[in-house]
Parts: C-alpha cells; sequence; structure tokens
C-alpha cells in the first residue's frame, strides 16, 4: 500500500513471475558431434543436485536470478513506479523502493534511460567527489548518510553470486583555500559543518605550508580541510551496484527514451472562485530503439531523475507551460552545462598525501592514481558557458584558463602534460544550485530527484531512500529534505548552496 493507494502490481506479484513474456528463453545446449558420450547415472545426479543447490542459492534474497523474471527489452505494461532516468539517481531511487516493500515483488519498478552505455551520463563523467563541505545543512546530512553507506557499501549492494564490491574509496579529503574576501564565509560554513557532526579543521597559511610543501599559498588567508567521510570513489562501480542489485531484487530495466505521459486532468474552484487544474499521469510511452512506436507503461507514480534533460521530460506533464505566473507555469529550472574534466601528469607534483584542492579562483584538481596523474578542471564564467550541443572538449580553455592557474598554485604543474580529457554535463539548478526533490504541486503522482548541480553522486545514496519514503510512507523520515521542494519556485524562497565547485 502507498499513502493509501492500491498498488497496481500489489495484487498481481506471482502474475509478473509467470508472464510468458518476461520468461527469458532458455538456450539449447549445442549437440556433440566428437566422441560418444558415456552414461553414468551417479555423475548425472550429482550434477543435478549441484545445479539445483546453486539456483537455490541464486535464489537468496539479494541474488540476481529470479524465475520466470526477466529485466531487459520491452517494459512490461503497468508498473507501480516508473523512473524517468537510469543514471545513479535512478537507480538509487529503484534500490530503496525495493528494500522498503513488505515482500518481495509487491511493487513493481521500471527504470528507463535512453543511453543504456552511459556515454553521455553525468555520473560516469564525474570526477567521484563526496564531501561535508556545503553550507545547508540538509546538504551536509545527505552527504554524512551517503559516506556511511559507501562505508558499509557491501551489506546494502551486495549481491550473493557476485563478487564483493570495490568502491576504490580515497579518504584524502577536500582541501578549501580562501582568499581575505573569503574568509570570512569559509569560517562561517565550516561552523555550520561542524554543527552537524562533520570533522572539519581550519588551517592558516603557515599550517598549510607545513602540511603540504609542494602549495603555493599566496594570495591564501584560510583553508579549511575534511578529516573523515570526504575524498573520491569510483563513480561507475557505484553505478553499477545499485543498478546490479535493483535488478536482483525484480526492478525492470527498460532502454528506450520517454517520449509522452496520459494525463488524467481535473479542474477544481479555490474559494475564492480560481480555477485550478490537478493532473495525474496515467501511462508513460517508451519509444525502443530502432522503432517508430512507441510502447505504454500504465503507472500510478513516476519519477523524473532525467539529470540535464529533466525540464523536458517535466513539459510533457504540463509543467511550465502554463499561463504566466500561475503555479502550471513555472518551468523546472534545471538545464544543462557543459564541464570539461582534464587528466595530466606531472611526476613531480604532489604526492599521497594529496587532497582535492579548490583553489581560491575555483580551479579545482586532485590526484588520480599514484603514477604522478592528476585530474581537475574550472567551472566558467556564465559569458563563458561552452555549447551543450556535443560533448566536445575545447583544450584552449585549460591552456587559457585552468593551467594558470594551477601553475600558480602547484609550481611543479609549471611542466605538466595533458593526457586525456573529457565533457560531461551539471544538471544544474539555475535557480538557487540545489536540488531539486519531491512532488510537484499540480501533477500529484510527479517526483522529482535532479537539479543537483554537480554533486548528485555523492548524495545519490541519500535521495534515493528519501524519495522512497516520500512515495510510499508519504513523508520524509531519516532526513527532511522538504526545503528541496517545488513550491520554492512559487514561493521564492532560496535554498542558496554557497559551496558549488
Amino acid at each position: 500500500m502507498i499513502r493509501g493507494r492500491r498498488l497496481l502490481g500489489g495484487l498481481r506479484p506471482l502474475l509478473a513471475a509467470a508472464s510468458p513474456s518476461a520468461s527469458p528463453a532458455e538456450p539449447r545446449r549445442p549437440f556433440r558431434t566428437g566422441e560418444p558420450r558415456l552414461y553414468d547415472p551417479v555423475k548425472d545426479l550429482e550434477k543435478g543436485v549441484i545445479d539445483a543447490y546453486k539456483k537455490m542459492k541464486d535464489f537468496l534474497p539479494g541474488s540476481s536470478w529470479h524465475p520466470g523474471h526477466i529485466t531487459e527489452g520491452l517494459p512490461p505494461d503497468h508498473a507501480d513506479v516508473v523512473i524517468v532516468g537510469g543514471g545513479v539517481i535512478g537507480w538509487s531511487i529503484a534500490f530503496w523502493l525495493k528494500m522498503k516493500e513488505p515482500q518481495r515483488n509487491a511493487y513493481r519498478v521500471v527504470v528507463v534511460e535512453k543511453d543504456i552505455k552511459y556515454s553521455k551520463a553525468s555520473t560516469v563523467l564525474s570526477v567521484g567527489g563526496i564531501r561535508q563541505q556545503y553550507s545547508i545543512p540538509e546538504n551536509i546530512k545527505m552527504s554524512q548518510f551517503s559516506a556511511n553507506f559507501l562505508r558499509t557499501i557491501n551489506q546494502y549492494l551486495g549481491v550473493v553470486t557476485q563478487p564483493p564490491i570495490d568502491i576504490q574509496f580515497n579518504p584524502s579529503g577536500y582541501l578549501f583555500l580562501a582568499s581575505e574576501d573569503g574568509a570570512a564565509l569559509l569560517e562561517e560554513n565550516v561552523g555550520i559543518q561542524r554543527r552537524e557532526g562533520a570533522e572539519i579543521s581550519l588551517l592558516s597559511p603557515a599550517q598549510l605550508k607545513k602540511k603540504y610543501p609542494w602549495l603555493n599559498t599566496d594570495g591564501v588567508a584560510l583553508a579549511s580541510i575534511g578529516l573523515e567521510n570526504e575524498g573520491w570513489f569510483d563513480p561507475w562501480t557505484l553505478l553499477n551496484a545499485f543498478r546490479n542489485k535493483a535488478i536482483s531484487l525484480g526492478v525492470y530495466q527498460s532502454c528506450g527514451e520517454v517520449k509522452s505521459f496520459d494525463l488524467y486532468t481535473e479542474e477544481l474552484r479555490t474559494h475564492d472562485g480560481d480555477r485550478i487544474n490537478f493532473s495525474r499521469i496515467k501511462g508513460v510511452h517508451v519509444q525502443m530503439p530502432d522503432s517508430i512506436e512507441s510502447t505504454k507503461i500504465e503507472c500510478g507514480f513516476v519519477v523524473n531523475a532525467a539529470g540535464a534533460w529533466s525540464s523536458s521530460v517535466a513539459e510533457m506533464a504540463g509543467i511550465g507551460t502554463g499561463p504566466p505566473h500561475s503555479m502550471l507555469g513555472i518551468r523546472l529550472p534545471v538545464e544543462p552545462k557543459k564541464r570539461y574534466v582534464y587528466v595530466w601528469h606531472c611526476p613531480d607534483g604532489p604526492g599521497l598525501e594529496c587532497p582535492l584542492l579548490i583553489d581560491t579562483t575555483g580551479a579545482y584538481f586532485r590526484r588520480e592514481g599514484v603514477g604522478g596523474n592528476y585530474l581537475g578542471g574550472l567551472s566558467p564564467t556564465e559569458e563563458e558557458e561552452p555549447d551543450i550541443q556535443d560533448l566536445e572538449v575545447d583544450h584552449e580553455f585549460f591552456q587559457d584558463k585552468v593551467w594558470p592557474k594551477l601553475a600558480h598554485r602547484v609550481p611543479n604543474f609549471q611542466s605538466l602534460k595533458v593526457k586525456s580529457s573529457w565533457a560531461g554535463y551539471y544538471d544544474y539548478n539555475i535557480f538557487d544550485q540545489s536540488p531539486v526533490i519531491g512532488v510537484h504541486p499540480l501533477v500529484e503522482n510527479l517526483y522529482f530527484a535532479t537539479g543537483f548541480s554537480g554533486h548528485g553522486l555523492q548524495q545519490s545514496p541519500a535521495v534515493g531512500q528519501a524519495l522512497a519514503e516520500l512515495i510510499i510512507d508519504g513523508k520524509f523520515k531519516a532526513i527532511d529534505l522538504s526545503i528541496f521542494s517545488f513550491n520554492r519556485f512559487f514561493k521564492g524562497n532560496k535554498a542558496v548552496e554557497r559551496n558549488i565547485i
């Protein structure tokens, strides 16, 4: 039961497993034309017992096998929850929904992703950082939860039939540098972080120089370093871990693009006589690859986790298409912003103690492995924002904008050599650079998990749990994230995060 409504799949879990369309075809064993097979009833019996045991073991909770169940190909014709977007946020939500179901297969969850190879996905193009150094308490709490989640990831996402998950976490911390103008704000932010239980240390220029002799402290008045639960990890491993676990729990994966919604709309009048349209999404139309027709999924709830493209998905539900200054006229203020990441080699660069450093100029870098390799970048100014039509990398931007700042802060970077680079998208919230988490006030079964402006990967475990709570329980329980609701766009209440990299 989700908020008092009967789940579409709640009374039909066995039908889902027994559906012929969901049953994988067993491959036939090829005939052997070599030596004749010698019949040995004892060995055959032994093999049968071993095979049965393996299949029973696989069927344990957390395994990747389920009888008559397949998650790829055409989506099912109905689902309790359709998640638009198969990045780390979408798969985290799917995982937590299945973790909250009262019995196996009680909820039918479908994740729809158009870029199944993740060639343009923000998740896998991230630098993989996690930090507690934020200015909004809710952001700090989410990252604290996520850090604990990553520390015990195998308890959450381990699958019986697969090797243990190695997230490759490097706990070297984040080092924020502040100029004289930014020192007071940095100190204020650290006070907020400490009140939330984060272990953050303030460093003077002299302390910085002693701790990091390779660092040029010119223009630095104060710095802050995370002492625990900060560093970086492998984004691809986390995405795959969420995905594999969710699929093992019965989540359907659909490779396709959401094209439209079927809406049921009812007009209501307020006490003042104003007319307001309330809508509900009844169906999701998914266009499969190499197909000119779409497949419809009847649904109970829809989650917009489409990242940089979530505004277009919201418009399919009429959001942002209403009269100006009305609730339905307010668009989802999330836009794609292209960001470059450069990888360079410098054999005389910082060693193992190198944190993820954010310069006073906004340039950042971290160590990549132990072979003198580093990666980093810089967010462009509003005037420098690159074209989002492709993911081509601007190497002149590194030469003209990034490298001078890096070489000033780390003199040994004067001799660095760029080895590779890539570009990815931020799902950038142009309103206040904070996420949009929660239900739309006029489309009662459409939920948002988007607009993270660069820190969605690190907060994905907490966001998934929060959305699952909101859908299943009707309220936030572990962390109250009401500050990030869609309603703030109508009220004009900004939740400004001051520590955006």
